[in-house]
């Protein structure tokens, strides 16, 4: 396990909606995820209702909700949270990559942050150690990056 961790002290919220659109495949590493990525949002003072849900079956269909997600206007940034973990086929190259293509091509089309919250492992120990709140807390990285890339938008608009 690396002991880097992103510095997030200096972020603040300041504004904005943010949508968790997450697969279900991986139930369990999803809800530390997602449990790691509110508990940083609320830390960070993001209320409740400027923070929506939404989910679907996979890590392979987080670009085409968070494109529905994005289109709809009503947030500022939107969070994709996924688990794949390498098997015996091919399969997990096709959906790590292809959803983390779709993710960035959704966010620059939509001009909206779409933060890649998908853990891609070897292993369900990496995945755990990530996805686990008190160890890595890759969700609540994701979370606090949410927020500086909505003050960042703001920031240049204004």
């Amino acid at each position: 396990m690396s002991n880097f961790k992103l510095d997030f002290s200096d972020t603040q919220y300041q504004a904005g909606r943010i949508a968790i659109v997450h697969a279900r495949f991986n139930e369990p590493l999803i809800n530390m995820m997602i449990d790691g990525a509110k508990a940083t949002l609320a830390e960070l003072q993001v209320p409740d209702d400027a923070i929506e849900l939404f989910n679907v079956a996979g890590a392979y269909e987080l670009p085409f909700a968070a494109q529905q997600v994005a289109k709809s206007k009503e947030f500022d940034a939107i969070i994709a949270i996924g688990v794949v973990i390498k098997g015996d086929t091919p399969h997990f190259d096709f959906v790590s990559g292809e959803s983390s293509a779709g993710l960035m091509r959704v966010s620059l089309d939509e001009q909206i942050p779409i933060i890649f919250g998908i853990l891609t492992t070897n292993t369900e120990v990496q995945a755990e150690e990530r996805a686990n709140p008190v160890k890595m807390n890759k969700g609540g990285e994701a979370a606090a990056t949410a927020v500086e890339m909505i003050n960042l938008k703001m920031a240049l608009k204004g």
